[in-house]
């Protein structure tokens, strides 16, 4: 167990300013409801785009993944586990609710052709580049 300096102004407020950046970005605004927002990687080649989410422990039936006017919209839900009987514990960091993210995709993806792999914890969506039209002609000059 990690030994914590104590915080007198208030149990949940951070004792560092590192600790305040971190619960400012990492903590929800709005404790209503539970939602976060997990890890995205995008990166590009010959070939096309690639979206990597890091969502570990979601299910693969509880991810819904659309496209509408070019914006692909991935969203899903992390349930929460059920506390067990006799365990205690001494800090919950993973984030369980639901999620969203949107991305406008560039017009040179195949809308068609796009694929979706979840393996590891890891969402991989594909968006395969479409064949480029060259259109090249010669104008003579009167």
């Amino acid at each position: 167990m990690k030994l914590v300096r104590y915080n007198h102004l208030e149990p949940n407020y951070p004792s560092t300013f590192g600790g305040l950046l971190d619960k400012f970005f990492n903590d929800s605004i709005n404790t209503n409801t539970q939602k976060f927002i997990p890890s995205v990687d995008i990166s590009e080649d010959d070939k096309g785009y690639e979206v990597e989410l890091s969502v570990p422990g979601v299910k693969k039936e509880d991810f819904n993944i659309d496209l509408v006017d070019g914006k692909l919209t991935i969203s899903g839900e992390r349930k929460s586990k059920e506390t067990q009987e006799g365990k205690n514990y001494h800090t919950i960091q993973t984030q369980y609710g639901s999620f969203s993210r949107s991305f406008f995709l560039p017009e040179d993806v195949s809308p068609d052709k796009i694929e979706a792999k979840y393996e590891d914890g890891i969402l991989k969506v594909t968006l395969p580049k479409s064949e480029k039209k060259v259109l090249k002609s010669s104008i003579e000059v009167k």
